[in-house]
């Protein structure tokens, strides 16, 4: 890992995080998958949710990551440990809490699936994700989960076969935002007085 990399994250020094974007995409490509293991890590301690230095570390080693990924075109290299991160997502809360703001997993598991998924035309990429992208239909939050259908109509225009063992989760999940939609639309117009 490049040793930039290493001092961010091993030692989770914010001062330094910023510097990731000195550094020029090839000179750290060869670091990121490395570098996505070891946020994993971060991100999967019991401290967490609750470690403000930690969180701001991982957000700007992601967006480094990410950025490099796309300017470098490496997402097939890069694809498996994006998606082991993304799938470490779900082993947490995904739903925002009492103040309407996104647990620092549902911030991750954005970022890493607009990384993934902008690459829908990409069916090697596509096939380690879509397993995982489907699991999020039932568990992310409102905003995490529009996104993912939108993603998910354009992976189905590229390569439907990737989607069809997948068929129905998907319109379960489909029916069920309808049916939750449809009672928001009665409370709200016929409210209990």
């Amino acid at each position: 890992m490049h040793q930039l990399f290493r001092l961010v994250l091993g030692q989770k020094d914010l001062s330094r995080a910023g510097d990731l974007f000195s550094l020029d995409d090839s000179e750290i490509e060869d670091s990121l998958t490395e570098a996505l293991e070891q946020i994993k890590i971060i991100s999967s301690s019991s401290d967490y949710q609750t470690n403000n230095n930690d969180q701001a570390v991982v957000e700007i080693c992601i967006t480094r990551i990410t950025t490099a990924i796309r300017e470098t075109e490496s997402i097939e290299k890069h694809a498996k440990a994006l998606v082991g991160l993304w799938d470490s997502c779900l082993e947490h809360s995904l739903r925002p809490s009492g103040r309407d703001e996104d647990p620092p997993h549902a911030k991750i598991a954005s970022d890493i699936m607009s990384c993934i998924l902008q690459n829908y035309n990409r069916p090697p990429v596509m096939a380690l994700a879509i397993p995982i992208a489907v699991r999020f239909l039932h568990r992310g939050s409102r905003e995490l989960r529009r996104s993912l259908s939108n993603y998910l109509c354009l992976a189905a225009i590229a390569k439907a076969e990737l989607l069809a063992e997948h068929t129905e989760v998907i319109v379960r999940s489909i029916l069920q935002a309808k049916v939750h939609t449809k009672k928001n639309e009665q409370w709200t117009t016929n409210p209990v007085l």
